[in-house]
This record gives structure tokens, C-alpha cells and sequence, in this order.
């Protein structure tokens, strides 16, 4: 198979500035030596997200002026306080054979601030006790970690557990790959604030490092990655024209968090979808349509930041689009299925094809070249893969059921 190749003008250097209290940025020089001439800035007033400007870096030294004029037209979203405490809340986090970035994203929760009711760590379908050694260093010292094993292997099955074993009346999701903001829980409070009716938060994903090409072009593709402007849906939100089934229009579950009363109501996650699964994906995506199926509000709210390291592997890259691909169509092939969703989802599709086919067209990275062909065929084959991932990955958990 030839080589993939992704091009892209250098790396790019990836940092936050409070405008409220500015001070010099130097960005060093990437990994691998290659200087940075360029940065991505997220630009924050206080806690709260106001935008992201890229700006160039000379000497090492980023270009923070440059910056202020840039963000000076932008606002930040109005705040509200937040109801409950943070003593509500059972963070979940799920992995998989990967010590170490587990160790980083304890480190991270570690610093929460108020500090969450318990940090639950699920350790899903474990090959060794690597992962069970870290949380109990953890938990020796913050007696608020848990260790959770789930022999299932699947991210819906790992998130059930974490909810079978949570106590607080709110429970966040978030990832091993991901680095948490001091005030994150803080900022999914404030979107259950928003309005009584919400039952679920989503929040920015802003991107670690750009280093590499792959990495780019994954920022290039996620709009949760860019995103400072707080948002409500409801059902009778038009976000878009596949609204409530399109992908990518209230979050991600690497930064999300549920009452965990509508979690129990509805039966936790799909364990025929999600990472582990044959289909990939899409089981985040599920929960979020049935927040609005059943009546409630879901907030997307920048304030409850995360940060995330994409994959830097143009191999894992491609595999990882294929994945989305299945993840999607295997989720609209279980809402095509269910007679009460049928007729809903099918008036939808063809506005839904002319947003799709945007998304699979838009640009690699922010130098605007048109993505691979290797990328687009590994997605197009996993959007056609999909409805066959998904039945019989239906069918492998109901036998599972039964042999219980």
C-alpha cells in the first residue's frame, strides 16, 4: 500500500492565554526539533473560553499582542452560577491497557477544583495489574479514587460499570488521552444551571498538541475542538439538517456529563456501539438523541474545558476515520430500525447526505489542501461498513445476555 501522505506547513504550537492577565509565551521547538512558526491559542477571560487566534511565532517567541488584537472583538458568554456542588459529582473514567496516560489524566483530576465527589477509574478487560498499580497509588493519597474492573470488553460496557458503581447524583465521562482544566467540573455545573430541563453537558476539547500532520487534520474535522460559544438543544433545535442525528453537533463523550438518574432511566450505554465494539462508535452520540427524545435539554458549555492529545500516527489515523464512519451509520442504523424513528429519520436523510458529503470534503488542516483520498475511502468504507458492524454487534451482546 503506498504511503499516506499529509501535508501540512510545519507544526504548530498550542497554548491558552487569559487576556485578564497576559504575560510573554515562548513555544520552544517541536519534539522531533522542527521550530514552531506557528501557534493556536485558546484566549480565555478568567475560566471562560472567548475564542481560539492563530498567530505566528518568531525566535521561539509567540506573538501575544498579536493575539490580544485579534480576540479584542470577541466576548465572553455571559456565566451563570452553578446549583448544584461539586460534591455531586462521580467523575468516570474508562481505559484500557494504557498506564500511562491514565497516570497523566489522574494527575489532572488529581487538581479538580472543588474536588468531585470520587474519580472512578474503570479498568476495562485489563491484560495485567498495570492499571489497578496506578489507581491505587492515586488512591493512597485521595482517598476519593476508586478502582473499578469490568472483564467486558467495550467502552459501553466499561461506562455501565462506571455508572453502576458511581453514588452522585451527576456523572462525568471523560478519557484517558485527555488532560482536565482545574475547574472543569465547575464549568459542567454551570451547564446544568442553564436551564432546569438539562440533563446532559457537553464541553470544549481543545486540542493539545499539533505537532503532526495527523493531528492536524483531526482538529481540521471536529467542530467540539474549536467551539467557545455556549449552546442549548432541545427538539426543537435545527442545528443541522440531520438534527438530532447528525454526529459531532452537541459533543463528544470524551467531555460529557449526565444526571445519573436519566443514565439508569434509559438503561445506560448501548453496549452495541462504542470504541471496543465491532461498530466503533456512535454510542455517545445515542445517549445525546435520547436526551431529546425524551423531552430534556442538552448544553454544550466551553467553561467545562478539557484537553486532548489526538492520535500523531497516520496509520492510527486512517483507522480511526474508518472507525468513525462505522460508528455513525451503525448509530443511524439502529434509529432506522426502531418503528418509532423510522419514518423521522428517513425525511431527514437527504438533506443529511449534502452535510455529510461538506464534512467529508472539508480541508486537511488549516492550510486549507483538500484531505488524502486514502482518508476519504477509509471513511467512505467504514460509513458503508457500518449497518453490518452494527447488527452484528447486536447480535453478539444479546447472546452475551443470554449465556449470563
Amino acid at each position: 500500500m503506498p504511503r499516506l501522505i499529509l501535508e501540512t506547513d510545519g507544526p504548530v504550537w498550542c497554548g491558552r492565554l487569559d487576556r485578564s492577565a497576559p504575560a510573554p509565551m515562548r513555544a520552544g521547538a517541536s519534539p522531533d526539533g522542527r521550530p514552531y512558526r506557528r501557534a493556536k491559542l485558546l484566549v480565555l477571560d478568567g475560566r471562560q473560553p472567548v475564542c481560539f487566534v492563530d498567530v505566528p511565532v518568531s525566535g521561539g517567541v509567540v506573538d501575544v499582542d498579536l493575539a490580544l488584537a485579534r480576540a479584542a472583538g470577541a466576548q465572553a458568554a455571559d456565566t451563570v452560577p452553578a446549583r448544584e456542588d461539586a460534591a455531586e459529582v462521580s467523575v468516570v473514567v474508562c481505559t484500557r491497557d494504557r498506564p500511562e496516560e491514565l497516570r497523566t489524566c489522574l494527575d489532572g483530576l488529581s487538581r479538580l477544583r472543588p474536588a468531585p465527589l470520587e474519580i472512578v477509574v474503570v479498568d476495562n478487560a485489563p491484560a495485567d495489574d498495570r492499571t489497578r498499580q496506578v489507581v491505587e497509588s492515586f488512591a493512597a493519597l485521595l482517598p476519593h479514587v476508586r478502582y473499578v474492573r469490568e472483564p467486558r470488553s467495550g467502552l459501553s460496557a466499561a461506562r455501565n460499570a462506571g455508572l453502576a458503581a458511581a453514588v452522585g447524583g451527576i456523572v462525568a465521562f471523560t478519557d484517558d488521552d485527555v488532560r482536565v482544566d482545574p475547574f472543569w467540573v465547575d464549568g459542567l455545573l454551570r451547564g446544568f444551571a442553564r436551564r432546569p430541563d438539562v440533563v446532559c453537558v457537553t464541553g470544549l476539547v481543545a486540542t493539545d498538541r499539533l505537532d503532526h500532520a495527523a493531528e492536524q487534520y483531526f482538529d481540521s474535522r471536529v467542530s467540539w475542538s474549536s467551539s467557545c460559544t455556549p449552546r442549548l438543544f432541545d427538539l426543537d433545535s435545527a442545528a443541522s439538517p440531520l438534527f438530532p442525528y447528525a454526529a459531532g453537533t452537541f459533543g463528544t463523550g470524551a467531555n460529557v456529563a449526565f444526571r445519573a438518574a436519566f443514565l439508569h432511566r434509559i438503561g445506560g450505554f448501548d453496549e452495541s456501539l462504542g470504541a471496543g465494539s465491532l461498530t466503533r462508535g456512535g454510542e455517545d452520540l445515542d445517549a445525546f438523541v435520547k436526551v431529546l427524545h425524551t423531552r430534556g435539554a442538552l448544553a454544550y458549555e466551553p467553561a467545562a474545558l478539557v484537553w486532548h492529545r489526538h492520535r500523531d500516527d497516520l496509520g492510527a489515523l486512517r483507522k480511526q476515520m474508518f472507525g468513525y464512519g462505522t460508528g455513525l451509520t451503525g448509530f443511524l442504523t439502529k434509529y432506522l430500525l426502531q418503528p418509532s424513528t423510522t419514518v423521522d429519520l428517513l425525511r431527514r436523510v437527504p438533506g443529511g447526505l449534502l452535510h455529510m458529503r461538506r464534512q467529508l470534503r472539508r480541508p486537511a488542516a488549516a492550510s486549507h489542501r483538500p484531505p488524502p483520498w486514502e482518508l476519504r475511502v477509509a471513511e467512505l468504507a467504514g460509513l458503508v461498513y457500518g449497518p453490518v458492524a452494527y447488527l452484528r454487534s447486536r447480535r453478539a451482546v444479546r447472546r452475551r445476555r443470554w449465556a449470563v
